[in-house]
């Protein structure tokens, strides 16, 4: 696929916002296990995605105990026109922060830990050592812990990626976000040459580590755009995929195009595990870590199974 073809004008996107249909439904967050882990994210200065990108699961996974950390700082580098998270010139890595999650996540008790971070393109490596670093003290301190890291593309730098994959997470993941011709328009600092780098080259340097990424929809694709991107996915190795809709942070982000029928979520899924993907989440509100404990529990399952 080209991703440089018929590329979208920003200036020709209508702006006007769409009513929101019956079938999105997000629920505050509330409850004394959010009110908990929130202290707890505040006591150990830590950031989360949920919190920082205002994920619509935040409520549900918080009072069932789970979160994704945010690492090396709450400011990124690149200026997707999708996120919430600030964007600028970061502050200096933080070389305790690993130690402050991985205690987080102890006191926790997590059995599977979703870790991301920010992009870091001020510094060479991306701040891939911070994820090892992580990656190991909670291997110390937490043994039993599963770990996923959401990770960013590091310019397609195999020297970057390895020194996360040779830590031995069970599931790397990395987001390509749209199809090919939306590319530039979503995420201009990024290159579908640097994800597909990302996704399959962690497979030649650690085979038995699972690989996801996730797609947003709703930003003007067509369904056999996407329906393409996921062919791309499972030929860079990818086993697990995540699907769920784009929902516009504020009047500053990307439009949305249309609400994606929980129909066409469906027939998605479909078409994702005939293909070949080991485990498919599609539906509106999916984001990249929900249900991410139970993926890595029966594939790792399944996976024993196979080559024990």
């Amino acid at each position: 696929m080209n991703p440089t073809r018929d590329r979208v004008n920003p200036e020709k996107i209508d702006t006007t916002p769409i009513r929101r249909p019956d079938w999105i439904r997000v629920r505050a967050p509330s409850g004394e296990t959010y009110e908990w882990l929130q202290g707890l994210m505040r006591q150990k200065a830590l950031h989360t995605v949920c919190e920082e990108a205002g994920c619509p699961n935040m409520g549900e996974c918080w009072d069932s105990g789970t979160a994704t950390f945010l690492m090396m700082g709450d400011v990124c580098t690149r200026t997707c026109g999708f996120c919430d998270i600030k964007r600028g010139r970061p502050s200096a890595l933080d070389f305790l922060e690993p130690e402050r999650v991985a205690q987080a996540v102890k006191a926790m008790g997590l059995k599977h830990a979703v870790i991301t971070s920010v992009n870091r393109d001020d510094r060479r490596d991306g701040g891939a050592p911070i994820f090892a670093m992580l990656i190991n003290r909670i291997r110390e301190i937490h043994p039993g812990c599963s770990i996923e890291v959401l990770i960013p593309d590091f310019k397609g730098s195999v020297e970057a990626l390895r020194i996360v994959v040779e830590a031995r997470p069970e599931i790397l993941n990395h987001n390509i976000e749209t199809v090919p011709r939306l590319f530039k328009l979503v995420q201009p600092q990024d290159n579908y040459a640097w994800a597909r780098a990302t996704l399959s080259n962690a497979k030649r340097i650690d085979p038995d580590v699972l690989t996801k990424s996730g797609i947003m929809l709703g930003l003007g694709e067509t369904t056999d755009e996407v329906k393409a991107a996921m062919q791309d996915l499972r030929s860079w190795g990818v086993e697990i995929l995540t699907i769920g809709q784009y929902l516009q942070p504020s009047r500053k982000h990307l439009p949305i195009a249309r609400y994606v029928h929980p129909d066409e979520f469906a027939a998605l899924k479909e078409y994702g595990l005939s293909i070949g993907f080991r485990w498919v989440e599609s539906g509106p509100l999916v984001r990249s870590s929900y249900h991410a404990a139970e993926q890595v529990r029966a594939l790792s399952a399944v996976h024993k199974q196979l080559y024990s």
